[in-house]
């Protein structure tokens, strides 16, 4: 069948007006004005408002706040690289984490950032009778996980200003000292902290670098004490930073030295 005519039978117009926009716009650094993507795609001015108010509202285009110019977003490159992403990390987690389990006797979990909080893609349970668990496929609020913290900690400062700008703080908690945690956590190379949602619960947490050297992930321990345990916190936290490494040469990433 002529391409042309295949084309024709299966036009979508309000569909190509949108991918056009994000054509268009993916040449931009500056981005552009209204005006100026409808001259460039020769349509009207209301044409294009209402394809940029759909695609802001799914998250695809935004508009700077000060010269009201449209962009892209990171939008489309999270979801062309969100389903690979999670199946690699997955992948290569799995092994790792369930030897890393039985050897500490604590359940562990891989999450990884997205728009707007943390969203856990990998977990496995102790093979003890007692568990601290978080469920998998579980959304928890950014600033109230370890698991974001120490993701946010090896981002360029730039999208860690974005997260700020764009993720409230919870009450009491002040982005002075949260930007000195993230410091903290960068030079050390993971965190250890009493858990925001659990009493008696200390999160272990190390991040899982690319080889880009992003962190893509954080691989978490939420520790609970339990009597006759023949393994020590320090043993505990040296494993999973141990592992959280492996996982990072595993994807290409440099590996981290225990401390």
């Amino acid at each position: 069948m002529d391409k042309a005519v295949k084309k024709q039978n299966y036009s979508a117009p309000a569909l190509e007006k949108g991918l056009d926009i994000i054509e268009l716009l993916s040449d931009q650094e500056t981005g552009l004005s209204q005006s100026e993507i409808a001259r460039a795609l020769g349509r009207s001015v209301s044409e294009i408002f209402r394809m940029l108010v759909v695609l802001m509202e799914r998250g695809y285009v935004a508009q700077e706040p000060l010269s009201d110019r449209y962009v892209l977003t990171t939008f489309l490159f999270e979801i062309s690289h969100r389903i690979p992403k999670i199946r690699r990390l997955t992948a290569f987690a799995g092994p790792l984490m369930r030897a890393m389990v039985n050897t500490v006797k604590q359940s562990s979990h891989l999450a990884i950032l997205t728009s707007d909080s943390v969203l856990v893609v990998g977990q496995v349970d102790s093979p003890g009778n007692n568990n601290m668990t978080v469920r998998l496929g579980a959304k928890i609020d950014l600033w109230s996980a370890s698991s974001g913290r120490v993701i946010l900690a090896y981002l360029p400062a730039e999208e860690v200003d974005e997260y700020f700008s764009a993720v409230p703080l919870p009450a009491g908690m002040s982005e002075k000292v949260v930007r000195g945690d993230l410091k903290k956590i960068n030079e050390q190379g993971h965190e250890v902290r009493d858990s925001f949602v659990v009493r008696g619960v200390v999160n272990v947490s190390a991040p899982v670098i690319d080889h880009s050297g992003r962190a893509v992930a954080a691989l978490t321990i939420p520790h609970i004490e339990k009597y006759h345990d023949t393994l020590t916190f320090e043993d505990c936290r040296q494993e999973l930073v141990r592992t959280a490494a492996e996982l990072t040469k595993s994807l290409g990433g440099g590996a981290f030295v225990p401390e």
